[in-house]
């Protein structure tokens, strides 16, 4: 696992608890530890730190890919051009 620059480093937070994250391997590493005296980890796939609260894991783990087609228009939908433009109302 490559090491993520110390640029970015110097600007990711844990999100639970905004403490600094250092990498060991291919994880994040909270610097300080949280209430009840645990440092969170964070995973890396990929090269993208996933700082994501522990409690959220699931429910990203479930979620599939293929239902994160951003731009794409929703399949059954017809594709009227119209993508990224304000709703018209029937005045105009």
């Amino acid at each position: 696992m490559p090491k993520l620059s110390p640029e970015l480093l110097s600007v990711l937070r844990c999100p639970v608890t905004g403490s600094g994250l250092v990498q060991e391997g291919d994880e994040l590493v909270t610097a300080t530890a949280d209430e009840a005296g645990n440092k969170l980890r964070y995973t890396i796939e990929d090269g993208i730190p996933l700082l994501l609260p522990p409690e959220l894991l699931p429910a990203a783990a479930a979620a599939a890919s293929d239902q994160h087609d951003a731009g794409q228009p929703d399949a059954g939908q017809p594709d009227d051009g119209q993508h990224g433009t304000a709703p018209r109302h029937a005045a105009e």
